[in-house]
């Protein structure tokens, strides 16, 4: 077990969270990945940690000393802060404890929350009597929306929207309108057999608290459903308690979690 993650929940199978752990990091597949010695090295200039980040998904035969002095020049030469990302499947075993020794910091917790079965959260029929309207985006609209309200510059965006529009797992992205058809939400969800990841939940500043954030997850767990998914998941900051009461609410409940390591001074 890796230092600082939260242990896969027992009421889950682990063989599942396992899954749910190989799903997500499918679903953030950017272009600009490669592996090193068991690790995933990702370098897309995306805003998001899990697309510009190392996946340590297998032991490999290197020490987690030697792994290292040959990812950070490739993050270097993107003009990228390298982030290892620490689950409880991290391999090698130890890892978040060499990395610290290392000097690297720990950053960011955040819960990977999951549904099983997702069918009671699913209101395929609220669409009828809500007064908020869907409706399916390309790639391009939805990270052009989306990053605009998140703050992100004009690469990030196009990054964002390449990842989408290249992953080897198709996203259902969606806008949300409001009676007046402004823009007031947004988010998504990858679908991958059984399992269905819900991404980029937002909601405009302006709604928020008006239960925007919840009517788009039912909607896009009842898309989920009717395409045959039985369990969904979700990754959220530890510390966003108002978003994390959502999803309770929604009976979303932690799975496990995991954390980032960096070098803050990797970079000048």
């Amino acid at each position: 077990m890796n230092v600082g993650c939260l242990a896969p929940n027992p009421a889950f199978d682990e063989a599942l969270l396992s899954r749910v752990e190989d799903a997500g990091i499918n679903a953030s597949a950017p272009r600009e990945q490669r592996w090193i010695d068991g690790w995933l090295v990702r370098l897309s200039p995306a805003k998001a940690k899990r697309a510009r980040c190392i996946q340590a998904v297998a032991a490999g035969r290197l020490s987690v000393q030697d792994k290292l002095a040959l990812c950070l020049p490739l993050y270097q030469a993107a003009g990228l802060q390298p982030y290892v990302r620490i689950t409880p499947f991290s391999k090698p075993d130890g890892l978040d404890a060499a990395l610290a020794v290392l000097g690297l910091d720990c950053i960011d917790e955040t819960r990977v929350m999951v549904l099983a079965p997702l069918h009671a959260a699913a209101s395929p029929d609220q669409d009828a009597t809500s007064p908020l309207r869907f409706a399916t985006v390309g790639a391009d609209d939805f990270a052009a929306w989306i990053g605009k309200e998140r703050g992100s510059s004009a690469p990030e965006r196009l990054a964002h929207a390449d990842r989408i529009a290249s992953s080897p797992v198709p996203h259902h992205g969606v806008l949300v309108f409001d009676s007046e058809g402004a823009t007031v939400g947004a988010g998504q969800v990858v679908i991958e057999g059984t399992l269905a990841g819900l991404y980029d939940v937002f909601t405009a500043e302006r709604q928020r608290g008006l239960g925007v954030a919840e009517t788009v997850c039912r909607h896009l767990l009842g898309v989920a459903a009717a395409a045959g998914a039985r369990v969904a998941y979700l990754q959220v900051d530890a510390g966003n308690e108002p978003a994390r009461r959502i999803y309770k609410r929604l009976g979303f409940v932690d799975g496990y979690s995991y954390h980032y390591r960096t070098l803050p001074d990797a970079l000048p």
